[in-house]
Parts: structure tokens; sequence; C-alpha cells
């Protein structure tokens, strides 16, 4: 009964999101008055001035195409300024802007509002936008990615906009260049949803392509900021003035989006709707219902969107394993429509007309799987410096895009029903350990956690305490086979692996994974990093996990030896990354004899 209510619940307000909303905005759209044209064509000889702002982080394949495009706008050259802001590059970006401005200059063309500025180490872009546009003096500032182009005389088509005083966002419509199916149904439903907002009140949001605002209307954004394309423009139309979204203003996306580029996106998508669902419920307001409704039944209810589409499947897959012919049917037509999508991905081929509906519902509910997992990452707390979505730092990613993004969910699966588990049996735990030995139930100590290009992150990892608060009074030293510092319960907990349930917060905040390398402590790291090759190594581009193949071929670490073999286990490991099929019968097979162990109190 409970499953039938939350697949009902869940699948209901998904259905008023995806099909009642969009209806009843079609018939707002179609009965509002049609919008009148431009206020005015702005005086050509007294044009407003422009600065066209672009942070760059890591941006190599794609800055020279953007510089040439900003050269062909036209627009008067005493009246722009167009600032490329390099945030903290680590590769070639700034370089080959430089040489790309050379070779302007060589061919004839102006670059006289053309400016580089630099900055040494990464801020984030959020910190690039707040500075660039306070500092700005321009009447107008446009705001676009390095990856988007558009024609040469986009500016004239904003400052025309503009000449309305009532006007404070300008939105340009977006294309792709990408020829995947799904994603181009995905965007073509988004550009029409945005036409049709802002018909009706106006557009929630910007593609971040290419947009921009009224300088004077402008307020800063809070440095957490996740989707600056959102925040910026809805503050402006929070203080009373009119968003506009041109369908003759065309922002093209070069970029073609691998999967793992897509999912990052997706990451952050998810996270960042939850984000301004939040901060955006002044938006609510009722003494303004058209725009009060496109709030709360769109970009508000999209928020949780994600959350619906796991428990609404969640709740399937009990029902058709309880025996529900029309949730088997709803779990059939989900596998049938992720493996379409997922042999598109793999293939990089043409999908037959008749697939390609699947590849966009196998798209959708990817998506959705992500801005799930980016929903969790928000909440937990899982908060990193922006980056861009494809960081082209010339680091290769040894593991597939399917198989980091199928790891993801099943960390964030298993440490729910971990959660669970820990929930229920968190009060008698709690009194027994008490009640055993004088101390906390919880032992917190910092673990050395993935291994990043530009650094290693530390995490602090939580346990139930196993062992008397005085085990460690003579230095760290390696727990050994019947160590008497281990209490009466913490040796039932450390057998059945107990102990390390409440890690599944480490999992959900995204510091840890459930399958991976073992994580050490500092004062171990460095003395391992000195004596054993390649340990460093082993937890790069990798979170450490509860479990893993070196912890289930041989167990708890004793002595430097032991860890060097366990060395080889975690590159082992990692090499079944690569695919997405051996990383699931890898993890599989780990998380089963995993269970075995706890079942049979097997571990130390």
């Amino acid at each position: 009964m409970t499953a039938e209510l939350v697949a009902l619940g869940s699948g209901a307000l998904m259905a008023y999101h995806g099909l009642v909303y969009p209806a009843v905005l079609r018939q707002m759209a179609s009965r509002s008055e049609p919008r009148q044209p431009k206020f005015q064509k702005v005086d050509r000889t007294q044009p407003p001035s422009i600065e066209v702002i672009i942070p760059a982080y890591n941006e190599a394949p794609g800055i020279a195409a953007k510089l040439r495009n900003c050269a062909q706008l036209d627009y008067p050259a005493g009246q722009l300024k167009v600032s490329i802001i390099f945030d903290g590059c680590t590769d070639e970006t700034y370089p080959i802007a430089k040489r790309t401005l050379k070779e302007l200059q060589d061919e004839g063309l102006s670059t006289a509002a053309l400016s580089l500025s630099e900055w040494h180490y990464n801020r984030g872009k959020v910190a690039v936008l707040n500075q660039a546009i306070s500092e700005s003096t321009a009447d107008i500032i446009v705001l676009t990615d390095v990856s988007a182009v558009v024609e040469p005389d986009a500016l004239w088509r904003v400052a025309d906009e503009f000449a309305d005083p009532d006007v404070g966002v300008v939105c340009a419509t977006y294309e792709l260049e990408t020829e995947d199916s799904g994603e181009h149904a995905y965007w073509s439903y988004q550009r029409w949803l945005k036409e049709a907002e802002a018909s009706v009140a106006a557009p929630f949001g910007a593609h971040g392509a290419f947009y921009a605002i009224r300088r004077s209307a402008w307020r800063a954004i809070p440095p957490s900021t996740i989707n600056d394309d959102v925040l910026i423009p809805m503050q402006i139309v929070e203080d009373g003035y009119r968003a506009i979204y041109d369908l003759s203003l065309v922002a093209t996306e070069t970029e073609a989006a691998s999967r793992e580029t897509d999912l990052r996106r997706r990451l952050r998508i998810g996270a960042g709707n939850l984000q301004q669902a939040i901060w955006l419920w002044r938006l609510a307001d009722l003494k303004k219902p058209a725009l009060a409704f496109i709030y709360l039944s769109g970009k508000g209810l999209r928020a949780f969107t994600p959350i619906l589409m796991v428990a609404f499947l969640l709740s399937c897959a009990v029902l058709a394993l309880q025996g529900a012919l029309l949730a088997q049917l709803v779990m059939a037509g989900v596998l049938v429509a992720m493996a379409v999508n997922i042999y598109e991905a793999v293939t990089d081929g043409d999908l037959p007309k008749l697939l390609r509906p699947f590849s966009a519902v196998g798209y959708a509910l990817g998506g959705q799987v992500a801005a799930f997992l980016g929903c969790c990452q928000y909440v937990f707390g899982a908060r990193k410096p922006w980056r861009r979505a494809a960081d082209n730092t010339g680091v290769p990613d040894f593991i597939h895009p399917l198989a980091r993004m199928g790891k993801r969910v099943m960390d964030v699966t298993l440490a729910v029903a971990a959660f669970v588990v820990m929930a229920i049996l968190f009060v008698p735990l709690a009194i027994i350990i008490k009640l055993d030995s004088p101390g906390p139930i919880f032992y917190r100590q910092y673990r050395v956690g993935e291994r990043l290009p530009d650094r290693t992150n530390l995490f602090l990892l939580t346990k139930f305490r196993s062992m008397r608060t005085d085990a460690e009074k003579h230095g760290a030293q390696w727990a050994t086979k019947g160590d008497p510092r281990v209490t009466r319960i913490g040796r039932f907990l450390r057998k059945s692996r107990l102990d390390e349930l409440p890690q599944c917060l480490n999992v959900l905040r995204g510091e840890m994974s459930v399958v991976g390398p073992r994580p050490e402590r500092p004062v171990f790291f460095e003395r391992l990093e000195d004596q054993i090759p390649f340990y460093i190594e082993r937890t790069y581009g990798l979170r450490p996990g509860i479990t893993g193949l070196a912890q289930v071929e041989q167990g708890y670490d004793e002595d430097v030896e032991d860890v060097r073999s366990k060395v080889m286990h975690d590159h082992a490991y990692a090499m079944q990354l690569v695919t997405p099929w051996e990383w699931f019968k890898t993890d599989l097979s780990i998380i089963l004899r995993t269970f075995v162990v706890m079942v049979t109190g097997r571990g130390q």
C-alpha cells in the first residue's frame, strides 16, 4: 500500500509538471497579447555602451574561435568593450588567446575592444562575474560562454531591446551543433518552454550561452551561487523589470558535449535548481499571479522532480516485484529507453527514427538521475569550487562516464539503504557502546580522500566507536588481530562491519564511495608514500571506499607489507572502471563478498 501511494503521489506531481503545466502554459501563451515590436530602434548615432564579459577557465579548444567571433561583432568601437577574464587556467587558454589576438591584428581586423585579463589562481565564475560587473561602467552587460557564437548584429539587437526602459534582461535563444537526438529533443523543449513563459510573464532564467542585463538593475549574487544564469536575471525580474526572450537573437553552442560533460552539467543543474527554488521564493508573490504560477509549477516544482522520479521508480520496482502488471510495464519501458540511449552513446551513430523517441526518454531519465545526485550533493554539503562542465585540462579521465555515473547512482542508493539500517539500529547500538566503555558513540578521524590534479582532498570519516578512548595514547598504530584496545561491543561491530555504517553519510556527501581504495590516515599516508611506489596514485580521480577489492581479498592492514600488497589490488580495481560492464561486475562481486563477511562475522 505504501509503495502504491508513493508511486501515485510522485507520478501525479510529475505528470502535473511535465504534462498539465505545459498544456496550461500553452493556453495562457496563446491567449496573451502578441508581443509588440521593439519599443524603438536605438539611436545609431548615440548607442548605449556595452561590455561583453566572458569568464574563461581551461577553454583551450574554443578560445580562438570565440575571439574571432567577438572581433566580427558589429558595434561602434568607442561604445564596446569585450573583457575575457582567464580565471586561473591550467592549460594553454591564455597563450592561445594572445596568439589569436596577434593573428587578428595581422589580418587587419579591429581588436581595440578586446581586453585580456589573466588571474593566476582560480577564484570561481561567481567571483569573476561579481567583480567584473561591479567594476563595469557600461550601460548594458552581456554575459556569454566561450563555446557560444552569435551573429555579427547581435549587439545591435540587444541595444534595440534595451531602448525600452522597463526591460532589464534580454535572453537569446539557444541552438546546438551536436547531433545527439536526446539532447536535441531536450533543448527544443526548453526553448519552447522559455518562449511560452516569456509570453505569459517572463522566461525563468536565461541560457548561459548569451544573455544581457541592464547594468543599473544588477545585484551581486552570493558566492555560493550555482546557476548564475538563473539567479542574475531573476533577481532583476524580482525587482520589477521585464525579461525578453528574443527568438531573433540566436546563440549557437559549438562545443559537442561528451556524456561525461553532460553528466557534470546535469549534476550542476540539479543542485542549482534546488538552490534557486529556495532562494527565489519571493517570486511566488500572488500579487503577480502569472509569474507565481510559472515559479511554483515550473522551476519551483522542477527542483524536486528528480527526487520524485527516484521515488516513483523505486516504488514501481517494488510493485513490479510484487507482480503489479502496470509497474512491470513501466519498468520495462524505462529499461528499454535507457538501453537505447546508452546504445546511441556507445555506438555514436544515427538511430532509426522509430528509436529516437526512446532515446529522448532515456536521455531525460538519465538527466533526472544525474539531477538527483546533484540535489544530494547540495543537501549533504558536497560543494566544490566552480569549474567548467567540460574541463579541458588535458588530464585524461580513465573512468568511463557511464561507469562514473552508475557508480554514483549505486553509491547513493546503497548509502540511503545503509542510513535506514543505521537509523533502526542507532538507539540500541548507542546504548550498548556507552554502557560497554566510557567515551563518545561515534569516532571521527581525518582521512585522505580523492586525489585531483591540483590537490588531494581530506575529509572527516565517521564510524561507531569500537576501541577505548585511550587507544592511541602512545601514538598512531594499526589494529592487530586480537587487539586489546578493542572493546567487547567493538569486537562484534568490527567482525560484522557494522562500525562502518555511519560512513554512509560520507558517501552521501560525496567524500567516499561504497567501493574503492581504503581511506588512509594522513600520518600513515606520508610514510607509505615514501615506502611504496605508486601508492599515492591509487586514489587518483577515485574516491576511497567503505569496502573494496583489497579489503575483501586481504582484510585489515597490520604493517607496511600488507599495504604494499593491497596497492596492487587497488590499481587492479581501477582498471575495471574503464568499461561500464567490467565496473558493474566488479563492484557487484565486491559488495556481495562484503555482505558475506558481515553475515558470517569474518571481519577483524
